[in-house]
This record gives C-alpha cells, sequence and structure tokens, in this order.
C-alpha cells in the first residue's frame, strides 16, 4: 500500500513541477503517473549503473554531476513518453531539483500513512 501512495505522491510531485517549470509539460495526471513509474525504475536500475561508471567525474566536481546524471535519466524518460515533454537539458537539472524538494517533503507524508 505504501508504495502506491509513493507513487501517488510522486506523479503529483511531478504534476507541481512541471506547472512550475515553463520548459516542462505534463498532459495529464495519468502521464504524470506513467512518468513516476519510470523515473522510478530507471532510479532503481539504471542510475546506480551510472553512478558506478562516473565516480572519478562525481568525486572531481564534489558530487554535482549526479544532477547531470540526474537529468539524463529525466530526458530519458521524456524520449519514452508522450505525455512528457522537456525542452532541454537545463529545464531537466531544474525539474531534478525541484522534484528532490518535493520528494523529500512528500516523503514525510508517505511515511506517516
Amino acid at each position: 500500500m505504501s508504495l502506491i501512495v509513493k507513487w501517488l505522491l510522486s506523479a503529483i510531485a511531478v504534476m507541481i513541477t512541471a506547472y512550475l517549470l515553463p520548459g516542462v509539460s505534463v498532459e495529464s495526471f495519468w502521464a504524470a503517473l506513467v512518468v513516476a513509474v519510470i523515473l522510478a525504475l530507471f532510479n532503481a536500475v539504471l542510475k546506480p549503473i551510472l553512478v558506478i561508471l562516473t565516480i572519478p567525474i562525481t568525486i572531481l566536481t564534489l558530487g554535482l554531476f549526479l544532477l547531470v546524471i540526474n537529468a539524463i535519466i529525466i530526458l530519458m524518460t521524456d524520449v519514452l513518453i508522450g505525455g512528457f515533454t522537456v525542452s532541454n537539458f537545463w529545464w531537466a537539472i531544474a525539474f531534478s531539483i525541484i522534484m528532490a524538494i518535493l520528494g523529500s517533503l512528500f516523503n514525510d507524508i508517505a511515511e506517516r500513512v
């Protein structure tokens, strides 16, 4: 049950972030829900591989390269999902930052449910 709540809150975070950023658009809540699921899958499977492969540059940039990895994952999600559009790399980074902030806020809510 908590997994479903987390996905719903993540979809709401995607909708809020798309509303705040003019370079990001989501057509519907269902598209946001699919984005949340795909981002969760990519973060569980693909992100650890990318982090391991880029450890030297991540250390060199004091961890800021993780924002680039997040942006790449978001742009890959944009390619896969028709109802989700990110204009460019910089909007993907902004999307990543806002999603991280909203995710940490919503994580407290999900833990209480």
